[in-house]
């Protein structure tokens, strides 16, 4: 996984990503992100750009999870 976080337009659907949601702080170390893949890429944000995942969670993208 990259530490840079990817950009609205680095996005596309189908990529699996680590999202932190909307409603919990982005600076937090005790949340757990979430892993899955991207249905929806709304916009950039300060917090990362914003994402619908096919799961139905929208939040915000924090990194790209690449095949190993």
């Amino acid at each position: 996984m990259s530490n840079e976080r990817p950009t609205a337009d680095e996005l596309r659907q189908g990529l699996t990503v680590e999202i932190v949601q909307g409603d919990q702080n982005v600076q937090s170390e005790d949340k757990e992100p979430i892993i899955g893949e991207v249905a929806t890429v709304y916009e950039d944000d300060p917090n990362g750009p914003k994402v619908e995942l096919k799961n139905g969670v929208v939040g915000h993208v924090q990194s790209v999870v690449h095949d190993e």
